[in-house]
Parts: structure tokens; sequence; C-alpha cells
């Protein structure tokens, strides 16, 4: 053998040598890859479950960790982000079902057209994406029900391999309210109104707040129910949001919320509907009490107080009294953070009253255009 010769062999077992090693260091990845793997080649379409406390799927919402290999939520509007390398993505998801009961979930992948998927019972197991490019693709899953259809658990998913999701945006927001901040009775696309069960036209991710977020590039929680007032709530619901604001499981106030894990730049407080006309003391003595509430949790956050988009003339005009007395109590005892924001019309296209999927689209630039300004959000 030729000097030449063995000079090039050296650099050849060289070259191979560094791409053994660079394999290795990224096993901590836990990404599937073709490279050889204590002697055995991985194929390119082999497919690996991932469990839920992987940490490359990430969480946002009021989520209960008690058990992380079965991560369980009842918010609307709570989303899980991942990437995954193609052609196909399965998730698995158990759901709190009943003979009456099912939740939808609302599907995303690679920031494309969003589709919804409904629950079939207790076991899930759904072929989220097929046929796609053997390249990286991203996943978001979003809770499109509320507390009162039940919670839904996370157990993982299935695909060739996960990658280092992107950071969270920096900029945060929650968004608290009743039925139409849970997205209720707006998307009749698959089941017109009054067909199907109430909660078959919910539609969180397209409601008016996380539409807000996407376009103001922020994260959203929803702390919503719908139903739900300051001082009385509606519709069999035996709770008010004062009362189970600091738990996970709203609807029925139970699972303490520890709020050092989400410390929103701004909130949204958008409550009277189910109130309706009420002793104007009674009612802004809770709601200045609320906000009080809320400072204690969030001491930086801005704090805006809305009217209901869908109120009527008569309600929405006392809202507008009851809101600017709160705000002008806070701002007089030296909280400037805490303002008010009118909406310029009732929407009621949507079932039972509510807001429409375009309408929450209004909504949501209206408030946009009045959070961008407030937080000098570009």
């Amino acid at each position: 053998m030729t000097a030449m010769k063995r000079h090039l062999y050296h650099l050849i077992f060289a070259g191979f040598f560094a791409l053994v090693i660079s394999a290795a260091a990224g096993q901590d990845r836990e990404i599937v890859r073709p490279e050889t793997a204590k002697g055995k080649n991985v194929k390119k379409d082999s497919v690996k479950f991932f469990p839920p406390d992987n940490r490359n799927i990430l969480y946002t919402g009021r989520v209960d960790f008690t058990n992380r290999k079965k991560p369980r939520f009842w918010a609307p509007g709570v989303y899980i982000t991942t990437k995954f390398l193609g052609p196909s993505c399965e998730v698995a998801l158990d759901d709190e079902a009943s003979a009456d009961s099912h939740n939808t979930i609302e599907v995303i992948i690679d920031e494309g057209t969003p589709f919804k998927v409904r629950l079939k019972g207790k076991k899930n197991v759904i072929k989220v994406a097929e046929g796609l490019s053997d390249g990286v693709h991203t996943l978001t899953i979003v809770k499109n029900t509320e507390g009162g259809v039940g919670y839904i658990e996370f157990l993982g998913l299935r695909c060739r391999g996960l990658m280092p999701s992107a950071l969270k945006p920096e900029r945060t927001i929650e968004f608290i309210g009743n039925s139409i901040t849970a997205g209720s009775g707006l998307d009749a696309s698959e089941i017109p109104c009054g067909k199907g069960t109430w909660f078959d036209q919910h539609n969180a991710y397209m409601s008016y707040g996380p539409v807000t977020a996407r376009t103001l590039n922020a994260q959203w929680h929803l702390s919503a129910v719908s139903g739900i007032g300051l001082i009385h709530s509606c519709c069999g619901i035996n709770v008010t949001m004062p009362k189970v604001y600091d738990k996970i499981n709203q609807h029925e106030g139970t699972v303490p919320w520890e709020f050092r894990r989400y410390q929103p730049d701004v909130i949204t407080v958008c409550l009277g509907e189910n109130d309706g006309v009420q002793d104007s003391v009674k009612f802004t003595t809770a709601y200045v009490n609320f906000v009080t509430d809320l400072r204690s949790h969030y001491p930086k956050a801005q704090i805006v107080c809305l009217t209901s988009p869908m109120a009527n003339a008569t309600l929405s005009a006392v809202l507008k009294n009851y809101i600017t007395g709160v705000v002008n109590h806070h701002q007089q005892q030296g909280d400037k953070n805490v303002s008010k924001y009118f909406f310029s019309k009732s929407f009621n296209s949507g079932c039972g009253g509510h807001p429409g999927m375009a309408e929450h689209q209004q909504i949501a630039q209206e408030l946009s255009a009045y959070l961008a300004s407030l937080m000098n959000w570009d």
C-alpha cells in the first residue's frame, strides 16, 4: 500500500469516526436517526412512541401534572406543541367520556389549515398526519371544548422522531370570561346550530382570545366557563369566577393552580353577561375585589376590563358604567395598570346568540389593536 493510499484511508476512517461520535451525542434529544446505534441499523421508516413527559413536547395552559405520564386538562384552549419527523404522526388521548359527552380537539400541522377531531370514546389513537415529507414538521393540538365536557389526558405520540421545539413566544396573555371566551356556539361548520349537543359548536382555537394572541405573537391561557358570572351564574353553574379562579378545573372548582407557572403580561376580564343587570354596589364591589385578587397574583400585569361582546343595549350600557367605576377606583388607589375597553357593537350571529366565527375575528381585531397600543407591541 502506498503512502498516499494509507493517508486516504486514515482520512476516511477519521471522518466516519467523527460521524459516529456526532450521532451518539445527538441521542439525548431522543430523535430516531438512520445512523448506526449499538451495532444495529435503524430503518428510516421506523417509528417510536414518545411519552408525554418528553422534553420536546411543550404545554401551554392550566395542566394537572400530578401524573406526568397522563397530564390532564379541563380548560378550553389548552394546547400542546412539538416538532416531529415525517411522514406521519399518531396521537394518543384519553377522554373523560360519558354517554352524552365527548371532547373535540383542533389540530394544526405546519401552521396549515386547522381541522377538528371529535374524540370517540375513552381511548383515542388519532393519526393526525400522514403522507408528509420525511423532514421536520410542527404539530399543535388544542382542546376545543371546556371543563363542563370533561378532561383530556395526553398519553403521548408515535412518529419517527421528535426535534427540539421552538421557544414559546415571550409575550403572554390570559383571557378570563364565560362561554364567549370559551368559544361556545361559534363553529357550525360541521354540526348546525340547534343540532347535536350544546358543545358541538365549541371551537376555543378560533375564539377571540387565541386569535388575538396569535395576532400579537403571544402565548395564551383561557380561564373560561360557560354560564359563569362574577356574582351570579346561569344555566346550572353553581360557582362564580372569583370562587374558582385559583383552580385548574374551574368548572368544578378543583385541583389548585400554581400562579408562578404562568405570569401573563396582560389579562383581559370579560364577565357580566351571565350576571345581567345587578345591584351596582354589589357588582362593582365584587369586581373591585376580583381585580385586587388578580393583582395579588400578577403584580406587573396590565389588567383590562371588557364589556360583553354579545350584550344587548341595556346590559352594555350598564356594564360600561360598572366597569368605568371599577377602573377609576383602582387608578385612584394608585394602580395605573388597570384599564378598560368597550367593544364597538354586539356580535350575535353564532349559535344561541353568541358571536359567530367571523365575528370572533372582528372582536379579536378590535382587541388586538387596543392591546398592541397598550403594551407597545409592534
